[in-house]
């Protein structure tokens, strides 16, 4: 049994389009549907922040981008938290709001050019993956909406400053 069926089988609801039209928190914990890839869904959620960065850098102010942000990460923790319990799973890899809004972070700071995109995409997935501390900590203690949301932001963190790294060698 892989690990995907042994956490389906602790599920209380399968996640399908039918669960996500059910309630609008379940839509976006999935990332508008991103989260249903049978595969790697926090990275299928993280790539939705493309599309929406792309729009919101060229149509909003920069205050606003943070204030969306703020907002996104609030509503985020209640969509999670709301959507964990429908599931029976807290954080069920599905639910990828958390990537969705840390990588409209790290966008943001990112510098431009597709290259520091890509780097962005890698690090912040790197991290939000192999948890150092203390993400592995707060994923490990922190629970509900805010738990599934926070370490996702630290990862974030960890990636803006790769990039700080990379960069100050690089420029």
């Amino acid at each position: 049994m892989t690990t995907s069926e042994h956490i389906t089988d602790e599920l209380a609801v399968k996640p399908s389009w039918r669960f996500l039209m059910q309630h609008p928190a379940h839509f976006l914990a999935f990332g508008f549907g991103s989260g249903l890839a049978p595969k790697a869904p926090g990275t299928f959620g993280t790539l939705v922040a493309f599309p929406l960065y792309w729009y919101l850098s060229a149509h909003v102010s920069d205050a606003l981008f943070i204030f969306i942000l703020i907002w996104s990460f609030a509503i985020g923790v209640w969509v999670c938290d709301i959507t964990g319990k429908s599931l029976g799973v807290a954080d069920f890899g599905g639910i990828v709001w958390d990537e969705v809004v840390a990588m409209l972070l790290v966008l943001f700071f990112t510098p431009a050019g597709w290259q520091w995109s890509v780097l962005a995409f890698a690090l912040f997935r790197f991290f939000d993956i192999i948890k150092p501390p203390p993400i592995s900590h707060f994923d490990k203690n922190w629970h509900g909406g805010l738990g599934v949301m926070f370490d996702d932001l630290l990862a974030a963190g960890y990636a803006l400053l790769g990039m700080a790294l990379i960069k100050s060698v690089l420029l």
